[in-house]
């Protein structure tokens, strides 16, 4: 894979799906040297849906940047390395809505990404955000900003929540034979609540991948307006 320049640029609206999910299940779908990140014995899985505005590589300016809505489903592992447990995020699949995207995922930037058409609406404080890729692949989400973090959530609390996924800095794609590595770097990290009237997902409730009762929904986040920056590191 050709090597990027440190990439910049604005999260405009990044909101986060999680789910809590039996372990057992999931290390049958992530691969060597990950297990997964347990969080009160669950897994914790879930999905990203971020609009990214102004991308470009480091030190240019912001109008030469792209934009474009992109999704990542996510799962939390664990390894060990020169004797000590890292902890990140492996991601299946990406999906895009730019097709500049689907030619250089696995060429230019880690991971395939799949061409997808999104439906995105906000109204005020109210999200809607869906989008139906080219193998099918779907994902659908209603959620309202709110004050309140759901009292059933395995994580109690924001704050918990909150420096559980900013965490899971670093990312891994499966590319061919290869798990590329990518590190974001958020500028100010901060996290709000969102309550979720509905969210649909055939990845995480196709019961050939995850069995009935095997994966729950648990909470979303939202962050919004956040600089940050995307750097490449080792592949696995």
């Amino acid at each position: 894979m050709i090597k990027i320049p440190t990439i910049h640029g604005f999260i405009d609206r990044r909101i986060l799906i999680n789910y809590t999910a039996d372990p057992e299940v999931v290390k049958k779908i992530i691969p060597h040297p990950f297990r997964p990140k347990l969080y009160k014995n669950k897994a914790i899985v879930g999905i990203c849906l971020i609009r990214l505005k102004n991308i470009k590589p480091k030190g240019l300016p912001d109008f030469l940047g792209i934009n474009s809505e992109n999704a990542a489903h996510r799962i939390a592992v664990e390894w060990d390395e020169n004797g000590k447990t890292k902890s990140g995020i492996y991601i299946p699949r990406r999906d895009t809505s730019l097709k500049l995207n689907t030619l250089a995922g696995g060429r230019i930037f880690p991971g395939k990404h799949h061409f997808a058409n999104f439906n995105v609406l906000q109204k005020d404080n109210s999200y809607h955000v869906a989008f139906k890729s080219s193998d099918e692949t779907e994902i659908s989400v209603d959620a309202q900003e709110t004050n309140l973090f759901p009292n059933d959530s395995i994580f109690n609390n924001l704050e918990n929540a909150s420096k559980f996924f900013e965490e899971g800095d670093l990312g891994f794609s499966p590319n061919k034979e290869k798990l590329e590595g990518l590190r974001l770097k958020v500028y100010n990290w901060k996290a709000t609540s969102l309550k979720v009237s509905n969210v649909k997902s055939s990845f995480f409730y196709n019961e050939e991948i995850f069995p009935k009762g095997s994966v729950n929904f648990d909470h979303a986040l939202l962050m919004k307006n956040i600089e940050h920056e995307w750097k490449l590191e080792p592949s696995k």
